[in-house]
């Protein structure tokens, strides 16, 4: 298998952590509202994020109940290349196009992670994920993408090859890190009449209880990224490589 590598065009249009949490018993969202003071000069706009409920309640007639209710807040850098939720069921970070590299990515996570720990006080941390969102622009309009993808979706021979739109999922689990790995691929709109657009989407996770030092969240964290890239090697040809270097 293609070992790893750094490419000077990076198709990364978005890379993104996230890591579910259990809070003490009480805390409400209002309580986030804490954060925004330790990150407001890097990240001064700030949303309100709402989970929506579904009540039934059966009887004579029955009766349905939809509500928002407060769930946490998403703030924004000025720039709006990064993106920071945080909520009661837990911490996201995202990263959108330009992603320079991991030590950089994971850097400005983890410092918000401290924030966010230092105010929400999780108990526990239950599910560690990293998602990288890639887009490749092949030449077109028509390929085959054979050339480009290792994976690609057959079509019977007796029926048209010509594709105006696929979806794609795969769920591999990673036995030997004990997660599982999901990779969807599809068609997305263009940049230009000259090219194909693809997208590429690695999304690893690991529902565990962590109850020790955040060492141990990072380290595995570093796992899964690298295990992604290796799926990342695994899905394109070397056609798809000169065009990314």
């Amino acid at each position: 298998m293609q070992v790893s590598r750094h490419y000077a065009h990076t198709p990364i249009t978005e890379a993104i952590v996230d890591l579910k949490v259990t809070l003490p018993e009480g805390f409400s969202a209002d309580d986030i509202e804490n954060i925004h003071a330790h990150i407001s000069e890097d990240f001064p706009i700030k949303e309100q994020i709402y989970a929506g409920l579904l009540q039934f309640e059966s009887g004579p007639s029955i009766k349905i109940d939809a509500s928002r209710k407060h769930h946490g807040l998403l703030f924004r850098s000025r720039d709006g290349l990064r993106i920071f939720q945080a909520t009661l069921s837990g911490f996201t970070f995202n990263r959108l196009a330009p992603y320079n590299t991991w030590e950089e990515f994971s850097g400005d996570a983890r410092r918000l992670w401290e924030v966010y720990k230092d105010v929400c006080r999780p108990s526990s941390v239950i599910r560690t994920a990293i998602r990288f969102i890639n887009r490749l622009d092949l030449p077109g309009p028509i390929l085959d993408f054979k050339e480009y993808l290792r994976t690609v979706p057959e079509v019977s021979p007796d029926l048209s090859q010509v594709l105006s739109g696929f979806f794609t999922q795969l769920q591999i689990p990673q036995e030997d890190l004990n997660c599982m790995l999901i990779i969807n691929e599809a068609f997305t709109p263009p940049t230009s009449p000259e090219v194909v657009s693809v997208i590429l989407d690695f999304d690893l996770f690991r529902e565990h209880i962590w109850q020790s030092d955040d060492e141990d969240i990072w380290r595995f964290l570093e796992k899964l990224r690298h295990r992604k890239n290796l799926a990342f090697e695994a899905s394109i040809t070397d056609k798809t490589r000169r065009l990314i270097e």
